[in-house]
């Protein structure tokens, strides 16, 4: 079920947003959590990301008539805070002053149910 390698994952998802944020979203990959520790992980998945995206680039540069060539970079970030980052980015969202306000309670999961979670005030987006 899960077996699409996760550089293409990466790539499908970068793939599939506007024209316009691919670059910049190719150039600043940033690993989060404790399985991302591995030994060389950084490395790999940025060899393998690099590998697929300038395939891909090479097959549109021979479409382009003007013989221009087509490059990106790919650079994925690793830092000595990776494995705890998640928790601090949740550690940041649940000191702000608005998620008091639109969290939801233990009650209003018991009223709505598990669909409640689908509904996201604080993002301001449904799931």
């Amino acid at each position: 079920q899960w077996t699409t390698p996760l550089h293409e994952v990466i790539d499908e998802v970068i793939w599939s947003c506007p024209i316009d944020t691919r670059r910049p979203l190719y150039k600043n990959i940033v690993l989060s959590g404790g399985t991302t520790m591995f030994q060389h992980f950084d490395r790999r998945l940025q060899k393998d990301l690099t590998k697929l995206v300038n395939a891909r680039a090479k097959e549109h540069s021979k479409q382009l008539k003007d013989g221009r060539e087509i490059k990106y970079e790919c650079n994925v970030v690793s830092h000595e805070r990776q494995r705890y980052a998640v928790w601090y980015g949740g550690s940041v969202v649940g000191s702000s002053p608005e998620y008091a306000i639109k969290a939801h309670t233990k009650a209003q999961y018991e009223e709505y149910g598990p669909s409640i979670c689908r509904q996201n005030a604080m993002f301001h987006s449904v799931f």
